[in-house]
């Protein structure tokens, strides 16, 4: 019973969160107009789409081909690439729950929203950056799958960056700006599964060539990120 009454009351702060945040439902209301010109507007709205498209590139890529990667240069066979090629996602669930801890315990109390989600997005992107551009230089492959897991498990330093930042700037309109940021993000996914493909064809399987795509779009995304991001409301 004590356990029931600290799951169902909220502090007073929480309240007048929820109080100003949140519509109340009304069956009678009219369908609110979405400001597109609004949204459409923002620097801050265009880092998340085109940061979510950075972001998915390299992402939809260890998805897609991790285990064709295993096979050919690392010479695992399908059943062993099988399970090597869940280990990176395994340590991105890991890495995601310390990051999102991290960053409500330490990083928003001292440092604000903004500084938390740039903070949180470049370690996203460049923690990836650096294990992909170390990946061509490994041999062995304990240490490639290291790599693996270790930009993966950076990578997740996302979900508390450009994930968390649609609520920050357009609560009200979260679901549609996730909504264009997530279309821009499975464009990236189409196109890079593909890419990959052309790219390895034409190289005659060269993988550094893939890895430095991604490198250079993780790049790309750190600079829109720390230049266009922020933290604070831009549309009521």
């Amino acid at each position: 019973r004590h356990l029931h009454r600290r799951r169902t009351v909220i502090s007073a702060e929480e309240r007048a969160m929820l109080a100003a945040n949140v519509a109340v439902a009304d069956d009678n209301a009219k369908p609110v107009n979405i400001p597109w010109g609004a949204l459409l507007s923002k620097r801050a709205v265009w880092a998340i789409i085109l940061c979510h498209f950075c972001h998915n590139w390299g992402t939809f890529i260890l998805l897609t081909w991790t285990p064709t990667y295993y096979h050919d240069v690392l010479g695992f066979d399908i059943y062993s690439s099988s399970y090597a090629a869940v280990l990176p996602w395994v340590s991105q669930t890991i890495m995601a729950n310390i990051a999102a801890t991290v960053a409500d315990t330490r990083l928003l109390p001292n440092y604000g929203v903004t500084k938390t989600r740039k903070v949180m997005q470049s370690i996203g992107f460049l923690g990836p950056a650096v294990c992909l551009t170390l990946l061509p230089e490994v041999n062995e492959p304990i240490l490639a799958i290291a790599l693996l897991c270790a930009s993966q498990g950076l990578d997740a330093f996302s979900h508390s960056g450009l994930y968390s930042n649609h609520q920050d700037i357009a609560p009200r309109y979260a679901g549609v700006l996730l909504g264009l940021s997530n279309s821009a993000g499975v464009l990236a996914g189409v196109l890079g599964t593909g890419a990959t493909g052309a790219l390895l064809e034409a190289s005659g399987g060269d993988w550094a060539e893939v890895w430095s795509v991604a490198v250079i779009l993780y790049m790309v995304g750190t600079a829109i990120w720390l230049s266009w991001s922020t933290g604070e409301r831009v549309v009521d």
